[in-house]
């Protein structure tokens, strides 16, 4: 997959800046460097992508790899001052329910999926098809990158573990300028929201929309914590603060601010 002759002109329509990358190590860290060195040339919804990235990275600061051409790697940059910070942890969430959308409206009569994962991995009929990290500009808390790798066009022998997959990989394609137009428009969408609700994700409408499109709610989950332990049980809701609110063997709940989550089948 090569980047479009065309460009991305949906994107364009949406974004104030879009800027395509032939190749780099980190487009999460590009947009750092860029935004810190020039804010104002950098605003609200300004994109980076790539297909080609050598050094991305995801939760965990594990490492995200894609051969060249496979993948798509789209980092934005959100500014939040009207956002509480309280409120700021839906950020991820929302993110991912914003792709959870675009790639549902590329699956249109298709017969296939996709659901999200807590807190912000997106699924294609149960794979991996696509993760999220966001991150503080340092020095600027204002301003967060929100970086989404998507697997387009790898092959099923090049997926990376057995539980990811890509649209080629279920015989689709992928329309890559939509989807990155539609993937900001919700973005922008659902932050506006947060912030006119004073950060009450209920009465947005936001922590509502998550929950329905989540596949986690209502499954039993193993989910990795930080530290290295295992918890068990059956994934409820979301909380206020968007949190997974699990319930554990015994009956009482414990709710969960990060972690992997495993799906158990």
């Amino acid at each position: 997959m090569t980047i479009p002759a065309e460009g991305y002109p949906l994107t364009a329509a949406v974004s104030p800046r879009v800027q395509v990358a032939d190749t780099t190590d980190s487009t999460n860290a590009d947009v750092v460097r860029h935004a810190t060195a020039e804010p104002d040339a950098w605003p609200h919804l300004s994109v980076l992508l790539t297909t080609d990235q050598r050094a991305g990275r995801g939760r965990l600061d594990r490492s995200w790899v894609a051969a060249p051409g496979t993948a798509l790697a789209v980092s934005t940059l959100v500014r939040v001052p009207h956002i509480a910070y309280a409120a700021r942890g839906w950020i991820p969430l929302i993110a991912g329910a914003a792709m959870t959308r675009a790639i549902s409206a590329q699956l249109s009569g298709t017969g296939h999926s996709a659901t999200l994962k807590w807190p912000n991995d997106v699924l294609l009929d149960g794979g991996k098809v696509c993760g999220i990290l966001a991150e503080v500009i340092p020095g600027d808390p204002d301003a967060i990158v929100i970086g989404a790798g998507v697997n387009t066009t790898m092959t099923a022998a090049d997926l990376p573990v057995t539980t990811a997959t890509s649209f080629a990989a279920v015989g689709l394609v992928a329309d890559e300028d939509r989807l990155v137009a539609d993937y900001l428009a919700a973005l922008d969408e659902q932050l506006r929201a947060l912030a006119e609700a004073v950060g009450n994700a209920s009465a947005a409408g936001i922590r509502g929309e998550i929950e329905a499109l989540c596949s986690t709610l209502g499954r039993d989950v193993v989910v990795h914590l930080p530290g290295g332990e295992l918890l068990a049980g059956r994934a409820q809701r979301l909380d206020e603060d968007g949190r997974l609110v699990v319930a554990l063997p015994l009956g009482n709940e414990t709710a969960v601010s990060a972690g992997d989550v495993v799906h158990v089948r």
